[in-house]
């Protein structure tokens, strides 16, 4: 069977490559800047003391799954299993996940990439992929070995159905509270030896000056933290459009130092640009956060 659709939208940050899918599949009207901006993913910065590449997927998903509930999705956890998950926990999982399907509910996993699951067979899943098809993203989930993981299984699975959706004026202030308590509160939602918010820059300055700017994380969370901040332009564009006046005024500075910033990730991803010149830009970048994060704050006054 296969839910019909249901499909991946192909964004760097592909956990938002899966909720703008199940959106899409639910029929709930919502560009990809609200989509991103509205559940707080488009301020996320999350960065590995070496730059690992695993920043844009640990840390702290629970304040997310509020922020996914007033676009109009529940988003649940179904359990956390890795390498030495046994055949019968294997096996409770799959029959969860197909007993969802059949009732036409979208699914979900996080692997080494997150990827919806579109529907099974008699021996599989079958996986919907963001790009080109890639090792780390799997076209299919083998029932039992799970073997497309090979070696590295640490695989979350969700699971999403329909729910009221929340007015604009709530969405635009729960994720701006969010983006705040972020950077306020990094403690809140990152892991042990990440850093979220202006730690993220602290982390990633770090890094770079120890040599690892050259290396594949440096380059993929420069693309996945571009292509949020670029959504965080574009929501407060949109933002400047629901509410006119003051508000809007505001809203529109945020947006060009917000495109600004995705600016400024991009170039830090460019593997041919020198460890002193990233480092300055990074620093760059940790003040021009902090001062959109601010203005951010002043946002939040004036809506009340």
């Amino acid at each position: 069977m296969v839910i019909d659709n249901l499909k991946m939208q192909p964004y760097n940050t592909t956990m938002m490559g899966v909720v703008k899918g199940v959106l899409d599949f639910y029929d709930i009207k919502m560009s990809p800047a609200m989509a991103f901006g509205g559940s707080g993913h488009a301020f996320l910065i999350n960065i590995h003391e070496v730059i690992c590449p695993s920043g844009p997927y640990c840390w702290n998903y629970e304040p997310f799954y509020k922020l996914v509930g007033n676009l109009g999705l529940e988003m649940t956890s179904l359990g956390f299993f890795h390498s030495g998950s046994t055949p019968e926990e294997r096996g409770r999982i799959e029959q969860t996940l197909r007993e969802l399907l059949d009732q036409g509910r979208p699914c979900a996993f996080g692997n080494m990439e997150n990827q919806l699951v579109l529907g099974y067979d008699d021996q599989k899943f079958l996986v919907g992929i963001p790009w080109k098809p890639m090792p780390i993203t799997p076209e299919t989930l083998t029932f039992g070995t799970w073997q497309e993981f090979g070696k590295e299984i640490h695989v979350a699975f969700f699971a999403f159905r329909k729910q009221a959706r929340k007015d604009d004026a709530t969405i635009i202030r729960d994720s701006l509270l969010h983006a705040v308590d972020l950077f306020r509160n990094p403690e809140r939602h990152s892991e042990e030896h990440y850093g979220i918010g202006l730690r993220a820059y602290d982390n990633w300055l770090k890094a770079v000056e120890a040599g690892h700017g050259a290396e594949h994380g440096n380059w993929w969370n420069a693309q996945v933290w571009s292509e949020c901040r670029a959504m965080a332009s574009g929501w407060f564009t949109e933002i400047a459009a629901l509410r006119p006046g003051e508000v809007a005024k505001r809203a529109r500075v945020l947006s060009r130092g917000y495109g600004e910033i995705a600016g400024l990730l991009a170039k830090v991803g460019d593997k041919e640009l020198g460890a002193g010149a990233k480092s300055g830009i990074i620093r760059d970048l940790k003040t021009r956060e902090e001062r959109a994060i601010a203005q951010v704050e002043e946002l939040l006054a004036l809506l009340g």
